[in-house]
């Protein structure tokens, strides 16, 4: 019996419909799994720990300085209502106000062989967002030691700019920088200090020269001329620092931050265009593919009704004939969907290749919402045959 049902439908299949819908269904199936693929891989470079850059969840704000704000200074710090807006975003974790100096500071070497000196000024923020982790790092009143944390760079242009353009100052490691003393000299309200600070550590967070938060609001109410200054500077912690909403929110507001860690945003734009466009084509790719397939399907077995019915009338059920039908059509289904993710499976592992020597990390592997969207398509294929074929053989 199998071998003559074989013989009937084979008889009436058309190679070169055949191959039609064969091709049109591959390069839908294609089209739709390399976009799932492509989404899952920029997830992949912006949220898993192989590529995750530990300052990248944090964001330091401040205005613009304008030509129209740039003569009051008041227009360019953060008011309460600014920090209870921001403080409101979907997209903000937490956040952090960058507290500085209401008085002078300067700062300079104890030592002959290292001189140096500097009007400088200090901000504090809340130990939360600092990135170094020192048991110095605490201040007391009293105290006459400042603990200090500078940024990386500093060292860095030191090391590569100043140090080797002088032939008499050497080059130092943080080791140094660390047992160096600094005299730490503050004026304000007709007083005068001294103390002593030194490094305890090196931030690639904050691109400031860091005190203990206690430190600065002692300091500010015996010196400065204002005992809580309005912050010029905040820092937010947010999951996703190529958020189009949170661009769009600081272009809006007419806030800067550093653009280099936002610049996922626009990279983010592209490629879901990539995807939806790639997904759209095969989407409406597979639509016509079943569409060929499913009459395909029908002409294959009206070509082949006069034999069918006559099966029928020798005791072969409509039962029998559908689930014969379904497996003679579902294998070249199958065979499309794993030639795809074989294709994909290659691509994938080239792309990673060629990304793992400028350190951008990604799965060699295919990612598991491909797999499962391979396994929906063979799904609603089987369904819209089973679908097809029972419709037609019960005719």
């Amino acid at each position: 019996m199998t071998f003559l049902l074989k013989k009937i439908i084979h008889s009436g299949i058309g190679r070169f419909r055949f191959w039609m819908a064969i091709i049109g269904m591959g390069v839908a199936v294609f089209f739709i799994l390399l976009a799932v693929q492509i989404h899952a891989d920029f997830n992949d470079l912006l949220y898993s720990k192989n590529n995750e850059n530990e300052t990248a969840d944090f964001l330091v704000i401040n205005k613009k300085v304008t030509r129209e704000n740039q003569g009051d200074k008041e227009k360019n710090v953060f008011s309460e209502a600014d920090i209870d807006d921001l403080k409101s975003q979907a997209f903000v974790q937490t956040m952090g106000k960058l507290s500085t100096t209401s008085f002078k500071v300067s700062v300079e070497s104890y030592s002959d062989a290292l001189p140096f000196y500097s009007d400088a000024y200090f901000e504090s923020v809340p130990d939360d967002f600092i990135d170094v982790k020192s048991k110095e790092w605490k201040w007391a009143e009293g105290q006459r030691d400042i603990p200090v944390i500078i940024p990386a760079f500093f060292l860095d242009l030191y090391n590569t700019g100043m140090a080797m353009s002088e032939k008499k100052l050497p080059q130092l490691s943080l080791e140094a920088i660390e047992a160096i003393p600094i005299k730490v000299t503050v004026r304000g309200n007709g007083q005068t200090a001294e103390f002593v600070g030194h490094v305890v550590g090196l931030t690639d967070r904050l691109n400031s020269i860091l005190i203990p938060q206690s430190f600065m609001d002692w300091a500010n109410k015996q010196y400065g001329y204002r005992v809580s200054p309005l912050p010029t500077r905040v820092v937010i912690k947010v999951k996703d620092p190529s958020d189009p909403k949170l661009v769009k929110y600081l272009d809006d507001k007419g806030w800067k931050t550093n653009t280099e860690k936002t610049r996922f945003s626009r990279i983010r734009k592209i490629v879901n265009g990539i995807v939806a466009v790639t997904g759209s084509i095969g989407v409406i790719l597979f639509l016509f593919g079943l569409l060929v397939f499913s009459l395909f399907i029908q002409l294959t077995i009206a070509s082949c009704k006069t034999d069918i019915e006559l099966l029928q009338t020798l005791g072969t059920s409509p039962g029998q004939l559908q689930k014969f039908l379904i497996k003679q059509f579902m294998p070249a289904n199958i065979i499309i969907v794993i030639l795809a993710l074989v294709v994909i499976a290659v691509l994938q592992y080239a792309v990673q290749w060629i990304l793992k020597d400028q350190l951008i990390f990604l799965s060699p592997f295919l990612s598991l919402t491909t797999l499962a969207a391979a396994i929906v398509i063979l799904a609603v294929v089987w369904w819209v045959n089973r679908s097809t074929i029972g419709k037609y053989i019960r005719k």
